[in-house]
Formats: C-alpha cells, sequence, structure tokens
C-alpha cells in the first residue's frame, strides 16, 4: 500500500486502526520529498528532524489523551507566508530570506492543536503577488502534471507538493485566486472561504482587504476535514467571523447554478469552454438547474483588484525598510540611501512594480481617480453577485481562462498573468467562498472548475463539491 496516495479521511483512519505509525507516514511524504522536489521545487524549507520527533511524540500518545484528536498524526505543509514559531518565513523574498517568526499564526495553532504536524513550508511567488511560480527569489516551481509547465500561483508549491503526493494536504492564501488557479494548473481541489471565515493573524499581509488562508487537497471532502478545525472566530483577527453548519444538501436535484455569459465570452480559451461545458451538462443530468445570468461588472475585476491590491501592499510593504524587518543594505551614507538600497536590492521586480502602481493611485492628484473609484466598483461587482444569489444558488465559471502555460512563455508580459486572475477575482472582491474541482484534461493538463457561493456558506458549498467530484472525476 502506498500511504502517500491515500486521502485525508483514510490516512486517519489508518493511524487510528494502527495500519501504519505516524512516523512511517511522516517518512513516506518525507521520501517523495528527497525524491521529487530536486525537480519541482515545491518545498523552501523542510525540518526534517523537528517534523520526525513531533511524529514519535504522536505515535507514543496516539493510544492517549491525543488519540481523540481530530486529526492526530496528519502531515500539512504550510505556504511560506504563514508564520511558524521558530522557524524561517520567506514569503518568497530575499528581503525575509533569514527571518525567523516569532509567533505562529492561529490556523497552525489550531492544527497542531488538533494533533497536526507542520511537514515543511513551500514555495510561493514572492509575498503571493503572481499567478504562475515564477516569481519566487528561491526559484520556479514546476507543475508535477508536466515539468515544462507552470503550476499557477501564488500558492504554486502548496498546489505541487499535493499534486506530486509530497503531502496529503497544504495551506495557501487566496487574494486574487492564488489558491483555486494553481488547484486547477495541478488537477487538485483548491478552496478560498468567505473572507473572514479563517484566521489571517500570523498571515504575511499582501492585501489586507482581500488576504484569505485556505486549504488546498485531492478532494473537497479533504478540505472540509481541515475546514472545520480553522473555521473559528479569532480576537486576534478584528474580520474574523463566525460561519454556521449551513443546511444539509443530499443531492444537486432542484439546486440552481448561475452561469455568468460574461464568464464564458471572449478571452476563454476554446478548450477551457469545452471541458467547462460538459461539466454543467452533467449536473444537468443530475437534476440541477442551469440558468444563464447577466454579472456585467465583473468585466472590470482584474483592473478594480489590481488598483486596491497595489495600493494596500504598497502601505503593507513599506514596513520593509531595512530597519523593522529582514535584510537591509549596510553600505548607506543616510537613512534616505538606506531605503532605496534596502528595497532596490532585496524586493524582485514584480514586487517593484506593483508597489509604485500602489503609491501613484494613492498620491495626491490621483486617489479619488483610481483607488476611490476602484472601490465603487468594488461595490458594484458585489452587487452583482447579491443580485444573482437572488435567482441561484451557486455561480460556475472555469477556474481560468486559459490551459497551464510553459515556463517562461508570459513571463515578459505583466499583463497577460494578471488576466489569470479574470474569472478568479471576483470572488476575493465580494468576500464570497469559491471551489475549484479538476473537471477535466485537455493535452494531458488538468482544467478545473470554480464554485462561488453566497458569503458564509461555506459548509453548503462544501457538501455541494462532494456531491460533484462524484460525477466529474476526470
Amino acid at each position: 500500500m502506498e500511504i502517500h496516495s491515500l486521502s485525508v479521511k483514510s490516512i486517519l483512519q489508518g493511524l487510528k486502526k494502527k495500519d501504519f505509525t505516524c512516523q512511517e507516514l511522516t517518512k513516506e511524504y518525507l521520501d517523495n520529498i528527497r525524491k521529487q522536489d530536486r525537480e519541482i521545487n515545491a518545498f523552501i524549507n523542510v525540518e526534517e528532524k523537528q517534523v520526525l520527533s513531533q511524529a514519535k511524540k504522536i505515535d507514543q500518545s496516539l493510544s492517549g489523551e491525543e488519540g481523540g484528536l481530530p486529526i492526530a498524526g496528519l502531515p500539512i505543509a504550510v505556504k511560506d507566508n504563514i508564520l511558524v514559531k521558530g522557524q524561517k518565513c520567506t514569503a518568497g523574498s530575499k528581503i525575509l530570506e533569514n527571518y525567523i517568526a516569532p509567533y505562529s499564526a492561529t490556523v497552525i495553532k489550531e492544527i497542531t492543536q488538533a494533533g497536526g504536524l507542520v511537514l515543511g513550508k513551500t514555495n510561493l511567488d514572492e509575498f503571493a503577488c503572481g499567478s504562475s511560480g515564477e516569481h519566487s527569489a528561491f526559484g520556479i516551481t514546476r507543475n508535477p502534471n508536466n515539468l515544462e509547465y507552470v503550476p499557477g500561483g501564488s500558492s504554486s508549491g502548496s498546489a505541487a507538493a499535493v499534486a506530486a503526493n509530497m503531502t496529503p494536504v497544504a495551506l495557501g492564501s487566496d487574494t486574487a485566486g492564488s489558491i483555486r488557479l494553481p488547484a486547477s494548473f495541478c488537477g487538485i481541489a483548491g478552496f478560498k472561504p468567505t473572507y473572514g471565515a479563517i484566521s489571517r493573524y500570523g498571515l504575511i499581509a499582501l492585501a489586507s482587504s482581500l488576504d484569505q488562508i485556505g486549504v488546498l487537497a485531492k478532494s473537497a471532502e479533504d478540505i472540509e476535514i481541515i475546514f472545520d478545525i480553522l473555521k473559528h472566530r479569532d480576537k486576534m483577527d478584528s474580520t474574523s467571523t463566525e460561519i454556521p453548519t449551513g443546511k444539509k444538501v443530499d443531492s444537486l436535484k432542484g439546486l440552481v447554478i448561475g452561469l455568468p455569459k460574461e464568464c464564458f465570452a471572449q478571452g476563454i480559451g476554446k478548450q477551457v469552454l469545452e471541458i467547462t461545458n460538459k461539466a454543467v451538462k452533467k449536473l444537468e443530468s443530475e437534476g440541477a438547474k442551469i440558468k444563464e445570468i447577466d454579472m456585467p461588472n465583473l468585466e472590470y475585476g482584474v483592473a478594480c483588484y489590481y488598483i486596491v491590491m497595489a495600493a494596500e501592499l504598497s502601505s503593507n510593504l513599506a514596513r520593509y525598510d531595512g530597519i523593522r524587518y529582514g535584510s537591509s543594505e549596510e553600505k548607506s551614507k543616510d537613512l534616505i540611501d538606506l531605503y532605496f538600497k534596502t528595497r532596490g536590492r532585496f524586493f524582485g521586480k514584480e514586487i517593484k512594480r506593483r508597489i509604485m502602481l500602489g503609491t501613484y493611485a494613492l498620491s495626491a492628484g490621483y486617489y479619488d481617480a483610481y483607488y476611490l473609484r476602484a472601490l465603487k466598483v468594488r461595490t458594484k461587482i458585489k452587487m452583482d453577485f447579491d443580485n444573482a444569489f437572488e435567482k441561484v444558488d451557486f455561480v460556475l465559471t472555469p477556474t481560468s481562462p486559459v490551459l497551464p502555460f510553459k515556463i517562461g512563455q508570459k513571463i515578459e508580459d505583466p499583463l497577460s498573468l494578471y488576466m489569470m486572475d479574470l474569472l478568479t477575482v471576483p470572488a476575493n472582491l465580494a468576500g464570497l467562498p469559491g471551489i475549484s474541482l479538476p473537471a477535466g484534461r485537455a493535452n494531458g493538463l488538468p482544467v478545473g472548475v470554480q464554485m462561488i457561493a453566497p458569503a458564509s456558506e461555506d459548509k453548503k458549498l462544501l457538501t455541494v463539491a462532494k456531491l460533484i467530484e462524484k460525477i466529474w472525476t476526470p
């Protein structure tokens, strides 16, 4: 039996039945990392001795008190912008290359208190800025399905690690689709909850009004197990909220699923549309009602996002000045020179581009024209969803407008990369839960389809996603 190919549910059952130990399980994943990660580059750091020591302790206590913990012995990979006390947290940037986290994020505390253990920290586009996994200061992450292709970003390492059986589940963050897009490209499930459903305390901020920690795994069932542990209100995060259990859903029959015509129009690849339409027909055959809907403001989502995000990023990243956090350029003649040299040397090209965009949008004379207008458009997008959910239960779109593309194909064309967020960013702007599920393959590459639910209906979305998986399995 290959333990690493088991689902989270099967792993937990196997540990309880003593079919294998936590140490055996952990060693198998560590072996897989050693065998594959030199090529894939999914991990930035793996604390092998520490994780094996934790596995040994869990084995010793599984028969006792910790045996009743919900995920006792389950290894979990963590995106390297989430703090784990005593471990490096780089956010994929040279400016934080040697930064040691002084405390653990709330999600890490909840995982460890539930019996889980941190397997390692995964690669990402620098400060979670990127759609391809090519912008990390620690090297490009490759798609396990085809090493010549990108895995999607920014949670590139988390998605690749799950897809390559280097971890059963991983945490990521999603600001514009950074969980769902790599999930689609790598052929796994990726879930972004309602804004506030999971605490952001201990997540290195990109855009605070958009960032959300979420889960990547092989199935919606696996995701739900982890989400149930993490979905708590946290006093350390003023934006966190309680998520209700939700109504029980036993079948797809009678569910109304909306297809925004704006998400099936120009700019969506032919093969992506074919697979999405086949998936929709399967839902219809199971009794779901399909309804075409108008969401006219979705086409402004990318433009709106890149103003709001860049403005918040330029503010959030101001703390990396060579004095308070991270690396510093020592050979400086004065304070201003220190700022310029530190940020110029240690920030990557994409980060500098976004800081300049955000600073410009917030500058005197341009605030109203850009940032304030973007906030108004954001409200319009949310209103589109509010109107849609008066008529439908869920909204369905492709996850990505195109198939996974080759490494280097779009790297010199930032606008082309920004358009990868076209279908995922509206859920972030509106604060809604969304999940990408594998729906098929084209040219040997995975294609995901996205489902979006009303705010706080995360549990209903996951329940429906589990039903969908049974008929969508590629």
